[in-house]
């Protein structure tokens, strides 16, 4: 243990801690900007600098360890000018127009600027705004990036891509897809954690809201509109509604307020995916295809264009089932559309995503003979549907229950944990322990898969059904993906079945959910969602009764012709990067 002093205040930390750390120990808040635990701990932004008795220079508190005896002041006069003389000097070089920028209110430089009492810049401003394709999922604006390199850290050490790099020089020293390359010639898989760890608002989702608000006003369009599990985990998080309440029922309500037609929760279709990818998955296994690799599930984008562009000669061991948003725009076109009397093209289908690589996944075409067109038609992020709440002018605190429409409001609460890692392989084991066996097992009984804090790079188990040994991997984070993957090729690891997420946490930490700079809440969120699971009344995604109907009426089984035709997909019918869109 180290024993120092932090503003007056005597303390006691382990050795090797950071000046940062001891603060944070000390109940001590030290600004930061560029600070990430464990990601980006490179003082590039150097509004952590404290003062140290007896030197001279002050020094950055996020990367300097503590020495015994150490008298530190993390607010002196000293360091109060010069960490206002760096924000102001950071301030020349951002675009300040605060009011039309999409962290307007939750941005760490705006915070500090106010802290920090900045009232005017003494200095020039220099901005340097670069050409973007405004079409693209994600959206970089130059201006307003203050070179704190978070983005690529997290792209580098998190994922594992290495979207961003660092080019020019002196002031002109920025962030620039890397390769000289434009972003959709990029391999970019639209995870959109650069987008949650950026603390200002240099890095967006495309914003579509005006698309849903177009459809909405249009009386020749029905609107129909599905939302993620993984939503209800956080969007009362922006309006401070604790976890309990924010339920799919107030989603529901605000979506009718705002003007839908009709509102689904894809816990429906998720139920969906998991009678055809666990079908197909014992398909697989039975014939032996899954000894030499496994199968992989296909529900989450930004893994599929990871795989497509990173390691393409495994594109048939992908799962052909469509992701649950892909599934229930394909159903909401046909089969609902009928139900209701609607013409495929009179129908605008939304789907609310904890995700933005669910925008890119939306351009998927289909030209079968029962419709023609996207199965989805605009994708909102959790983030997009809170500021549709705010144009509707809705008070969240007047929002009450209410369900989903029929015929598809059933949801299991196999359906909900789709929405945390290890949920799809969970949902999917139950399932399959049902198809092979004709019995249930315990809902419980493949918890191994659920992920922890303090799990490996991925988690791994074996589960015997009906004395045959299934052999399971879930990983999450596509940087711990490509450690899995290079294994499995090198013959390592064995598995038959391999669940990936690409954001950390899996979608509960997507790219699209609200941001709170600095806290990781997947893990709370992933807890919402897993008791959801143990309250549900049904606990098997084959026993969702909306999803049987389904298949009696207009289906007839899992992996069917039509069921081929709707719920499954080709992987090789297009490629990355894909420049058409």
């Amino acid at each position: 243990m180290v024993k120092l002093t932090i503003d007056q205040k005597a303390i006691e930390v382990p050795e090797g801690s950071t000046i940062m750390d001891a603060a944070n120990i000390a109940g001590i808040p030290i600004p930061k900007l560029c600070f990430l635990k464990d990601i980006n701990e490179i003082g590039a932004c150097r509004v952590c600098v404290v003062e140290i008795e007896g030197k001279d220079k002050l020094v950055t508190s996020c990367n300097n360890e503590v020495e015994e005896g150490m008298v530190i002041y993390t607010n002196s006069p000293k360091v109060r000018r010069n960490r206002k003389k760096t924000v102001e000097m950071i301030l020349s070089q951002h675009n300040s127009n605060c009011v039309t920028c999409a962290r307007n209110r939750n941005c760490s430089l705006q915070t500090i600027t106010r802290d920090l009492n900045i009232l005017d810049v003494p200095y020039e401003k220099e901005l340097t705004p670069l050409p973007w394709n405004r079409n693209f999922p994600l959206i970089r604006d130059n201006d307003k990036c203050i070179k704190c390199m978070r983005c690529i850290s997290v792209c580098e050490k998190v994922q594992g891509v290495r979207i961003w790099d660092v080019g020019g020089t002196g002031s002109r020293t920025g962030v620039y897809v890397s390769g000289n390359r434009k972003i959709e010639e990029s391999d970019c898989v639209l995870c959109g954690q650069c987008i949650t760890h950026c603390p200002v608002g240099a890095l967006r989702e495309r914003d579509d809201t005006e698309k849903a608000w177009w459809a909405i006003e249009n009386k020749k369009k029905v609107t129909v509109v599905q939302v993620a599990p993984a939503v209800r985990a956080a969007w009362g998080e922006v309006f401070g509604i604790p976890a309990r309440e924010a339920t799919m029922g107030k989603i529901a309500d605000a979506l009718r307020k705002i003007g839908f037609d009709y509102v689904f929760d894809t816990v429906f279709s998720a139920d969906l995916t998991i009678m055809e990818e666990g079908s197909e998955f014992v398909e697989r296994f039975s014939k032996g295809d899954t000894r030499q690799m496994p199968m992989f599930t296909s529900c989450c984008p930004g893994w599929v264009r990871f795989v497509k562009s990173q390691y393409p000669h495994l594109v048939s061991r992908l799962s052909t089932a469509k992701s649950p948003q892909q599934m229930f725009g394909a159903v909401m076109k046909t089969y609902f559309a009928k139900k209701i009397g609607v013409a495929p093209e009179d129908m605008v289908t939304v789907s609310v995503m904890p995700c933005v690589a669910k925008k890119g996944e939306r351009n998927m075409e289909l030209f079968y003979e029962e419709y023609a067109g996207h199965d989805v038609d605009v994708v909102l992020t959790t983030r997009e549907l809170t500021r549709m709440i705010r144009m509707a002018h809705i008070d969240p605190c007047t929002l009450r229950d209410v369900p989903c429409d029929d015929p598809m409001a059933d949801g299991t609460g196999a359906g909900v944990i789709f929405g945390t890692t290890g949920g799809v392989m969970e949902a999917a084991l139950r399932s399959a322990y049902y198809l092979i066996t004709g019995e249930n097992p315990d809902a419980d009984a493949f918890s191994e898969v659920r992920s922890t804090r303090e799990q490996p790079k991925w988690k791994e188990a074996e589960f015997r059904i009906k004395d045959i040994a299934v052999r399971t991997a879930v990983v999450n984070g596509l940087a711990n993906t490509r450690e899995l993957i290079d294994a499995l090729e090198r013959g390592e690891v064995h598995y038959d079945f391999v669940e990936v997420m690409a954001c950390p946490g899996g979608c509960v930490g997507g790219g699209g959910q609200p941001i709170k700079d600095g806290c990781e809440l997947a893990t709370a969120r992933s807890g919402s969602l897993r008791m959801l699971d143990e309250a549900a009344p049904v606990r098997f995604s084959h026993e969702n009764k909306a999803v049987l109907h389904l298949y009696d009426e207009f289906m007839e089984k899992p992996l069917s012709h039509k069921a081929h035709l709707l719920l499954h997909t080709d992987h090789d019918a297009w490629q990355m990067p894909d420049t058409k869109k």
